[in-house]
């Protein structure tokens, strides 16, 4: 087999979850589900945001930003998965697979920085509380997401760059249901070393240092709890974070599940199995944990979900009267 770097009219082959014919459809229909719920379910928080002014805070302007990446992050990769299943073709083209690994990169960094920022928003909101809004003015808080879009652009940039440079057999197969950067540097005919070394700075550089920032913002969030007199303000205070920690432990804790389960076990297939819950589970069950553990976030939900609803017979009755 000749050793060549890939080009235009290449194609990879995404093995998927399952190779087994008949588990297909089933396949198809728990992943359009979850895909279609993650969508609504983002996209009702971003409109319920929008459209209540009680809503326009710095926590909320983080939480609509962060609906937004999980739809953007979960559309770089099922939507593939869906098409393959449905055509019965696991072909993706060598332009398409780095495409989708510079978006994955992308908005799952993003999903790590805001996730550092809305903790540090917590952590004013609670340690300085009078001070609150006058450090997280508007400008800030653009300045915040701004930074956090950069820096994630650039590191996908980086990553696919490296990528490029790497030769690979013309029939390379990945068996991974996206083009998973990981999968595909292991998978490289050419010296990787290189890439190695930049992807392992990078997760520690872009997963390790905003959960430490998380950990060391939480760390203050409790001795500032902890000093509060009442037992009824130490739950107020509390209940202000429990969905961003929720959120927190979900994320970080089904990553880390990926990584410790495709190093015991050294199975691809049980890798791309366990990559579903952080990037299908985690971002479809995120509006479900702050929309049920939220009461301003229920009562704009419930207020847009009328007004739209309303809007319907009262046209109708308009048009029916003329």
């Amino acid at each position: 087999m000749e050793l060549r770097n890939v080009t235009g009219f290449s194609e990879f082959l995404l093995l998927g979850l399952s190779e087994e014919p008949e588990l297909q459809p089933l396949i198809f229909g728990l992943f359009l589900s979850m895909y279609l719920i993650t969508v609504l379910g983002n996209l009702l928080i971003i409109l319920a945001v929008s459209s209540d002014s009680h809503l326009h805070t710095p926590m909320y302007f983080f939480l609509s930003n962060l609906s937004l990446v999980d739809i953007c992050f979960t559309s770089t990769t099922i939507p593939k998965m869906l098409w393959n299943i449905q055509k019965q073709n696991r072909a993706i083209t060598y332009e398409g697979c780095i495409t989708q690994m510079h978006f994955f990169l992308l908005f799952a960094g993003l999903d790590n920085f805001l996730l550092t920022v809305m903790a540090y928003d917590r952590y004013v909101a609670i340690c300085h509380p009078l001070h609150y809004m006058v450090i997280m003015n508007p400008r800030l808080c653009g300045l915040l997401v701004l930074v956090s879009w950069i820096i994630s652009a650039l590191y996908a940039l980086l990553q696919c760059l490296m990528v490029l440079r790497l030769s690979f057999y013309s029939d390379l197969e990945i068996p991974h249901f996206f083009c998973e950067l990981n999968q595909v540097i292991q998978l490289a005919r050419s010296d990787n070393f290189l890439n190695n070394m930049v992807m392992y700075f990078g997760a520690v550089l872009l997963g390790v240092g905003p959960f430490i920032c998380i950990l060391y913002s939480y760390s203050k969030i409790v001795v500032s709890i902890c000093r509060i007199p009442s037992a009824q303000g130490k739950y107020k205070a509390f209940s202000t974070c429990a969905s961003h920690l929720l959120v927190v432990s979900l994320f970080y804790g089904t990553s880390l599940g990926v990584y410790l389960s495709s190093a015991v076990t050294q199975s691809s297939h049980s890798s791309a199995t366990a990559s579903v819950m952080y990037t299908v589970l985690t971002p479809m069950l995120n509006p479900f944990i702050y929309s049920l553990r939220n009461k301003d976030i229920k009562r704009a939900l419930k207020r847009f979900l009328g007004i739209t609803f309303m809007k319907g017979p009262i046209v109708l009755g308009l048009k029916k009267c003329t």
